[in-house]
């Protein structure tokens, strides 16, 4: 029975994780997020919920005590800061494995008029999240980073990865896949440890996402 800690479990990503989590495996959850009122429990026995902020490190590690697994569904304009903070609790607690949602274009892998697209798209913000990808990658933890596409709601699972250095042509992916390759990765042992991979629906290569 793996130990899974997610955080941002409000995020439409995590909130597909969950019920893939509670209907697939028998996986024991806790949910971090800075509102807890925002989620509805389906299994008490099985979920868990801790309120508070990933840069809260004491509450942090109290949330990672005894985890197999992180998964961090997180995002905003401190997620340089947010990394550093799930890396120093992880080192803590002796927590060593997580898999990190991440964006495209970090290493300057998308290429053509898709690739100047999503840099105009995403802006100043790519540095932090490259940032993020390297204090991971410089860090002794068994990461995997996923560098998504542009997200879908389509009720869907097909996806396809791309390695580091490899070009990253697709341009969406569903949530609901993405949810799917972190339940995946969280229940094995051995795939995906110290990967960065690239995330997309097979055949969507473009000049943009077709719902732009």
């Amino acid at each position: 029975m793996t130990k899974v800690l997610i955080l941002g479990a409000n995020g439409h990503v995590a909130r597909h994780a969950i019920d893939l989590f509670l209907n697939e495996t028998d996986a024991q959850l806790t949910l971090y997020l800075r509102n807890s009122g925002r989620l509805n429990i389906v299994d008490p026995a099985r979920e868990r919920v801790i309120e508070g902020d990933v840069n809260d490190l004491a509450r942090l590690k109290e949330a990672m005590a005894g985890q197999d697994v992180v998964y961090a569904n997180l995002g905003g304009s401190d997620i340089v800061q947010k990394t550093q903070s799930m890396i120093e609790a992880m080192k803590a607690m002796n927590v060593k494995r997580g898999i990190f949602i991440n964006i495209l274009g970090i290493y300057d892998e998308v290429p053509g008029k898709f690739g100047e697209w999503n840099k105009r798209m995403v802006g100043s913000g790519m540095d932090a999240w490259r940032k993020s990808a390297r204090l991971l990658e410089e860090s002794d933890l068994d990461y995997t980073i996923l560098r998504c596409t542009w997200f879908t709601n389509k009720n869907e699972v097909e996806y396809e990865l791309t390695e580091k250095g490899e070009p990253l042509t697709g341009t969406e992916i569903s949530r609901k896949s993405i949810a799917a390759l972190v339940i995946k990765l969280a229940e094995s042992t051995e795939w995906g440890i110290r990967q960065s991979w690239g995330v997309s629906k097979p055949n969507t290569a473009g000049d943009k996402p077709a719902f732009y």
